[in-house]
């Protein structure tokens, strides 16, 4: 009995193991790829945030070429310090060059060599266009920050489609600034007409003050009484810009075209200017302006930055007019386009340029010079806007643009300039050349630059 139940408790154990073997899941092989059994469940994984940070930005430094003018290094020491504030691995090291002829070739020679700094800042419209930009410049055409530049400006910086420059500075009146507290003295008036403003001259002359203020030691101030005359130029023809670039209009022979030259000569003549205008250089002659030693100067108006920085006092002292023309009714004035920077094609820091430029289109920058030089003309930055308590001249100026008595300057519709006219108006306003014999000179100087530049029908 006992052997039975000992055979009946062994099978009934046999028959419960074999029972949970058959209920049981068969187990599911792990894959090849399967994490460790060690791996931290997803709950408890680091999020991204605390992943390892991006290395910080190179080091960089950018070599800058630019004028040496009071006003140009002070707006380009702004804008320059706000950024490496933004950007600490920014460095940049300048250099400086003359304005006018010597500048230009410059420019040119280092383009020429492959020795230009990273980035410069020069001219734009016509004598841009004897860079060959296409060929020595970075297309910018096609970056973002181009569509923050008003689009007025960027056919001054295109060349074969391509677009190489950002506008620095304002854009500016080309005429004649004068002392509001000397003709306040003398009783004048603001001329509308060049018989006026001759009328003028000679009251001025006779107080013993010096009517026209000239600095040809500084050559390219030379030009103004031509290139500030275009307004008056382009009410007598105004097909005149078409007809120039064509070669099919010229300074010697269209009609008020010399006018400018005659200027040059009438001052001399007369006695218009001071006693050292050959040699006095561009600060010579803004001093002379602010203190009332001198009366008139035909200068571009981002002379008032200058005035405004280092003559305070006299800043709202100084105002602006165009070059007087025959019909008062018409008087007007030239209006020049900004400047710009542009980045050699040779430079090893492209990419830090090109930031760089961007920035040059933010409110940041614009902001950043307007507080180290008030302003002396709109910006061509979209959404700019002047300050209420702008400079006298500058509001001249912008009286001149609201009632719509402007033109662009010859070379901003043309892509001619002759690089040797600031010669021939030293030669003009010292008695040297005939205004006919230099109008004459500069059409054979024009020519060689058009056929240069490969311009049809020269």
């Amino acid at each position: 009995m006992k052997k039975n139940q000992m055979l009946f408790k062994v099978l009934s154990i046999l028959c419960l193991l074999s029972l949970l073997a058959a209920c049981a899941p068969a187990a599911t092989p792990a894959p090849a790829t399967q994490a460790p059994a060690t791996q931290a469940p997803a709950a408890t994984q680091a999020p991204a945030a605390t992943e390892a940070p991006t290395a910080a930005p190179e080091p960089v430094t950018l070599t800058f070429l630019h004028w040496d003018d009071q006003t140009t290094r002070d707006q380009i020491k702004a804008v320059t310090d706000k950024y490496v504030a933004l950007h600490p691995n920014v460095t940049f090291n300048f250099e400086t060059m003359p304005g006018g002829a010597d500048g230009d070739n410059i420019v040119k020679t280092r383009l020429a060599t492959s020795e230009m700094t990273d980035i410069f800042f020069y001219n734009s419209g016509a004598l841009l266009q004897a860079l060959h930009p296409a060929d020595t410049l970075v297309d910018i055409s096609k970056e973002p920050f181009m569509t923050n530049v008003v689009e007025s400006f960027i056919p001054t910086v295109t060349q074969e489609g391509k677009s190489f420059g950002v506008p620095f500075g304002p854009a500016m009146g080309g005429g004649i600034l004068y002392n509001k507290k000397v003709y306040a003295k003398l009783g004048l008036s603001v001329p509308t007409t060049w018989a006026e403003f001759e009328a003028n001259n000679e009251k001025i002359k006779a107080a013993g003050i010096a009517p026209v203020i000239s600095t040809f030691g500084d050559t390219w101030t030379s030009q103004l009484f031509v290139l500030a005359d275009y307004y008056n130029v382009e009410q007598s023809n105004s097909n005149f810009a078409a007809d120039y670039t064509a070669n099919k209009a010229k300074y010697a022979t269209a009609p008020g075209a010399m006018n400018g030259f005659a200027y040059l000569d009438e001052s001399f003549k007369k006695g218009w200017y001071q006693k050292d205008f050959a040699t006095d250089k561009l600060d010579q002659g803004l001093k002379m302006l602010a203190e009332g030693t001198g009366a008139q100067y035909p200068m571009l108006t981002f002379a008032l930055g200058n005035i405004a920085t280092n003559y305070p006092k006299a800043a709202n002292d100084i105002g602006f007019f165009g070059i007087p023309g025959t019909d008062a009714s018409k008087a007007g004035a030239t209006i020049w386009m900004p400047n710009a920077i542009y980045i050699s094609k040779t430079s090893k820091n492209i990419d830090a340029a090109k930031e760089f430029l961007a920035f040059l289109t933010t409110n940041d920058a614009i902001n950043a010079v307007m507080a180290a030089v008030p302003p002396t003309g709109p910006y061509l930055i979209k959404g700019i806007k002047l300050p209420d308590n702008v400079l006298a001249g500058v509001k001249d100026i912008a009286g001149y643009i609201d009632s719509g008595k402007t033109a662009p300057a010859l070379e901003y519709l043309s892509p001619i300039k002759g690089p040797s006219l600031e010669q021939f108006c030293v030669s003009v306003g010292t008695g040297q050349m005939t205004p006919a014999d230099a109008a004459a000179a500069y059409d054979k100087d024009v020519e060689k630059q058009a056929q240069q530049l490969g311009i049809p029908g020269w």
